[in-house]
């Protein structure tokens, strides 16, 4: 009998033993074990097999009204929200509370913005000076001051404007500037002809128009500064790059003096801008896309200063409507939610007003998470787990058979330098000059904005601190920065539903957190973005040409992949878009699994719940994406979003993986089979 023979007849066996072991668990009725209940036996794994691990689950929790999907992550969320609330409601009851306190702080935040009556009895008098001081504009001078300002306290008009560290000299902050100023989720909305963005468009000008009579024009006024904002919305997006063009760093870099940004936008005075953001002394500036600046540059001249005006009054109310009346929030709501993501109904207040004062107060508020309800053991959990990853990347590095030797060893250098940061940081920003009282919750949301605001311009001329985390204890997300060549996970990703009051199994952590997240991320430093990145987080393209070659030829054959999915109705998911992300997710899903291999679980060949190690595996990663979503949601996120949605995030990278079609029985003529030659392997 020949090897070939062999393999068949192993995959024949592993097939029988893979039915037996999933009929007797999914007939076992109603289990603890998420994995085994979660499953939808009318569903053939190697046909759908997000639907077969999540179908069940799907089936008995519908998507709630207020929520443009339903899922792992909202179960998580959830937990969240509820320990949240009652940091919140404890310090809210404090009412003699030290003032300038982190217990005054969140107790006040939370309690003006539960207090609907307030709020609604104020309108929109809170705002009276603010729009008094757009109305008081006489020329782009003036324009260029209030602008900064707005920046500052609510929206982010005519461009993207943001300090952090310069993407060649990591060691330092630098001030970049972006195309931006949309009200839309990026600039394919104003273009695309298919049914759904053209309804979309529609439904914008009603909203602009119906957001002007809010703020006191009559109907006719009302619909005439719709459609002007409208027209210089879509003349910003014609010269704004589409998104997938915005993933190259290098072509995103283009560090100039002061002196040739203002040569770009003469009619635009840089100066009072910068000074108005507190940034009185810039001499150089990175400019993601120095075409938009002309396209902004020429609207500066041709369009009226009192349209100019409008745009702003929007851009100012339009971040801060969900903080405001009932009127003004209902009918930002109403597009934002409702027409763009589906969702029909708003969250109740409490959860509105908890994930803003998390949002807004997160680090103050962290602090009484990790000490309340942070599980003991979750930082040395979570290096474990991460470290096991990184250990596995680098044994897989040594052994591609792509890359040259020369580009393994800077690899290597590159792994070994990434920094794993877990839990929660070793030491909490300084808030103390934030101003929060009970007198009014849109004034507290614009006073946290602009210490935010100024925590960021203040970075300017200084060095990077390194130690410094973007994300709170109590964030269920985690990120890699390439500047920094940093990966972090805050301590809340240790949460699995199912799993409340122990530690899931390793099959289950090594999935979820280990291939979801920390393989995932560590990726980013090597795919087609991070890999432009050094050891340093310096952005230098340490890769030979003939490795670049092989890589993007790699690349190539996921964007044909994802390309193929289509999302809703007629909409594919844009490869080139999320190429990224779904290369993140293929070699993040191996790293765990080969991580996990290294386990006593795996090594023991443990059955837990009628699950052998593999199937557990992988059904746990699918876990991870247990998202379902509103196809409005979906249809937003394929043109605004470089990830893909969630079913693909588990069919795309599980359809290259022959363990997972051995774990399976995933034969030829099933749906999710792919031939040896377009199974994709990169990493």
């Amino acid at each position: 009998m020949n090897h070939r023979s062999c393999q068949l007849l192993l995959i024949a066996l592993l097939t029988t033993i893979v039915s037996c072991n999933l009929r007797t668990a999914v007939n076992n009725g109603p289990s603890a074990d998420p994995l085994v209940s979660h499953i939808d036996s009318a569903v053939k794994p190697g046909s759908d097999f997000f639907l077969f691990a999540n179908g069940k689950w799907f089936r008995e929790h519908a998507i709630p009204a207020s929520e443009q999907s339903n899922g792992l992550w909202q179960l998580i969320q959830d937990t969240i929200n509820s320990q949240v609330r009652q940091i919140c409601e404890t310090a809210a009851g404090a009412t003699r509370a030290e003032t300038g306190s982190n217990k005054q702080k969140i107790g006040d935040f939370f309690h003006t913005g539960m207090d609907s009556i307030s709020i609604n009895k104020q309108g929109l008098s809170e705002l009276t000076a603010d729009f008094g001081r757009i109305d008081g504009i006489r020329n782009l001078e003036d324009l260029a001051a209030v602008a900064a300002w707005i920046h500052s306290v609510s929206g982010a008009p005519l461009c993207s404007f943001d300090v952090h560290q310069d993407d060649r000299i990591s060691s330092k902050n630098a001030v970049f500037i972006y195309q931006g100023g949309l009200s839309l989720p990026n600039r394919d909305f104003y273009f695309d002809k298919e049914p759904r963005a053209v309804m979309i468009r529609t439904k914008f000008v009603e909203h602009l128009a119906h957001m002007f009579m809010i703020m006191g024009h009559n109907e006719g006024d009302s619909k005439k500064i719709a459609g002007q904002v409208m027209d210089l919305e879509t003349s910003l997006a014609a010269g704004s790059r589409k998104l997938a063009d915005t993933r190259d760093p290098l072509k995103n870099y283009n560090k100039i003096p002061i002196a040739k940004l203002k040569q770009l936008t003469p009619d635009f005075n840089w100066t009072l801008f910068m000074k108005n953001a507190g940034l009185p002394a810039v001499d150089t500036v990175i400019v993601g896309q120095p075409e938009f600046l002309t396209v902004l540059n020429a609207r500066l001249k041709s369009v009226p200063l009192d349209v100019w005006k409008n745009y702003l009054k929007f851009h100012l109310i339009r971040d801060l409507s969900p903080y405001l009346d009932d009127r003004t929030f209902r009918e930002s709501f109403s597009f934002y939610s409702t027409t763009l993501r589906g969702v029909p109904e708003p969250k109740p207040r409490w959860k509105r007003v908890v994930q803003k004062t998390d949002g807004s107060l997160g680090e103050l508020v962290g602090q009484v998470y990790v000490t309340d309800y942070l599980p003991k053991g979750t930082k040395e959990k979570l290096k474990e787990i991460g470290y096991a990853i990184k250990a596995v990347y680098a044994e897989r590095i040594r052994a591609l058979d792509w890359m040259t030797e020369t580009t393994k060893v800077k690899a290597l250098k590159k792994l070994d330098a990434i920094m794993i940061k877990v839990g929660y940081p070793d030491k909490w920003k300084d808030m103390s000059a934030m101003q929060i009282d009970r007198s009014s919750y849109v004034r507290n949301v614009m006073s946290a904005n602009k210490w935010w605001f100024g925590y960021m311009t203040s970075k300017y001329g200084k060095p990077v601190d390194r130690t410094e985390w973007d994300m709170e204890p109590q964030t269920y997300n985690a990120y890699y920065n390439p500047s920094n060549n940093e990966i972090v996970v805050p301590g809340c990703n240790i949460i699995v539903p199912g799993f409340e009051h122990q530690l899931a199994d390793d099959a289950i952590l090594y999935s979820v957190i280990g291939g979801s997240t920390f393989g995932h991320e560590i990726t980013h430093g090597f795919d087609d973005q991070g890999s432009k990145y050094d050891e340093y987080g310096n952005l230098f393209n340490w890769w030979t040409v003939s490795d670049s070659t092989k890589f993007y030829a790699k690349t190539k054959m996921i964007v044909r992949q994802f390309n193929a999915f289509v999302a809703v109705d007629s909409l594919h998911v844009n490869g080139d878009q999320t190429q990224g992300e779904n290369i993140a997710d293929l070699a993040g899903t191996v790293m765990g699994y080969e991580a996990f291999k290294k386990t006593a679980q795996y090594k023991n060949h443990e059955i837990v719940a009628g699950l052998n190690p593999d199937q557990r595996y992988f059904l746990g990663y699918a876990m991870a994406w247990m998202i379902n979503e509103r196809p409005e949601a979906i249809a937003s996120q394929v043109k605004s979003d470089v990830h893909s949605p969630a079913k693909f995030r588990v069919l795309g990278p599980l359809a290259n993986i022959p363990e997972f079609y051995a774990a399976f029985g995933i034969k030829q003529g099933d749906a999710m089979w792919k031939p040896d030659s377009l199974r994709v392997k990169i990493w």
